[in-house]
């Protein structure tokens, strides 16, 4: 993606008993009082859960890559949504596609898109899996060529690669999960405001897509028990501390989560630290869909860099994404899922 986002001062959502219930194997965690989190050091047992192939996620992040920065209003945007849709479909999800025009910081108005891929459409019970897939129409905290837009390797197509192959691992495993799931691809997400402008104060223009679906549900009355955003989650040498407003939001299921990584054998992906309060896609699920989701973002901590040196240039390309990391991400979105199957309310 993204954003040169700013730290959302939120109300927390009250009324969520964050019902987990779900993941009845993961013991409970506690919360320090200081800027860090420490889950307690349990013996967790796991479901058996299929393979997330990193090869494959890779090559899906790749493809996206080939039809050029997937900035709204352009060809290479239009077909890459196009064949987002026909990968979906191809792995037996129901797709909804919800056009929309919004109108940028700079008034341009966009011809957007969400889409909407959902996997067991007639279950109760459901899990939201989402990620931005459009790309930075200018690279902003680069030297050159700013006003050119990027490749977002790593800010966009690394959470629609890892989710395109989580899709896949499902459609071909022999033991699937009962839940619903839910895939949401939220466009118009990274067309904020460049790096040396002041943020609007009536309106945020990032995150345009989720503002728009929590406002407009694809279908009347949706909700789920949970959901994962992923962001920038393909980097070498990334590190996934606890997003603020996660935290804020939705503590239980983002500690129960870190278990999860942490048993698989991916603590050193995901650290028991908590990152800053990010404006993204999460937030308006938590907070106009009254959802609880949680950030699975990469963030530099102790660094004037918070996301990364290639964050908004055109470094943001195919030479940044690391197959340990997508398998580290994958791999434990894949064991959340079967986790949550495994106690059918």
């Amino acid at each position: 993606m993204h954003k040169l986002k700013r730290t959302a001062n939120l109300k927390k959502i009250s009324g969520y008993s964050l019902l987990l219930l779900l993941l009845i194997n993961i013991a409970g965690c506690r919360q320090n009082s200081g800027s860090t989190t420490q889950s307690e050091e349990t013996t967790v047992k796991l479901v058996n859960a299929p393979a997330f192939n990193a090869d494959s996620a890779y090559a899906f992040i790749e493809n996206q890559v080939k039809f050029g920065p997937r900035v709204p209003n352009t060809p290479a945007h239009v077909k890459a949504g196009d064949w987002m849709i026909k990968k979906l479909k191809e792995y037996g999800f129901e797709v909804t596609e919800q056009p929309f025009k919004p109108v940028t910081f700079d008034g341009k108005t966009l011809n957007a898109r969400n889409i909407i891929g959902s996997y067991n459409p007639a279950a109760a019970k459901r899990i939201l899996l989402a990620a931005h897939w459009d790309s930075r129409p200018f690279a902003d905290k680069d030297s050159t060529r700013k006003e050119q837009p990027i490749d977002g390797a790593n800010d966009g197509a690394s959470g629609v690669g890892v989710l395109l192959e989580i899709a896949r691992t499902i459609h071909t495993s022999a033991k699937k999960p009962e839940i619903g799931i839910d895939i949401i691809f939220f466009d118009a997400e990274d067309w904020g405001e460049k790096e040396d402008m002041q943020p609007a104060q009536d309106k945020v223009y990032w995150c345009l897509g989720s503002q728009y679906w929590a406002q407009n549900l694809h279908k009347p009355g949706y909700s789920a028990y949970f959901g994962i955003l992923l962001d920038m989650v393909g980097a070498k040498g990334a590190v996934f501390p606890k997003e603020g407003m996660s935290m804020q939001y939705a503590s239980s299921i983002n500690n129960q989560v870190w278990n999860i990584a942490r048993t698989l054998g991916y603590g050193q992906y995901f650290i028991e630290e908590e990152g800053a309060g990010i404006t993204d896609d999460h937030v308006y699920v938590n907070n106009l869909a009254r959802i609880p989701m949680i950030d699975i973002l990469h963030q530099e901590l102790n660094s004037s860099r918070t996301f990364g040196a290639y964050h908004h240039t055109h470094h943001d390309n195919m030479g940044v994404i690391d197959k340990n990391t997508l398998k580290a991400v994958g791999q434990t979105v894949i064991q959340v899922l079967y986790e949550s199957n495994s106690e059918m309310l």
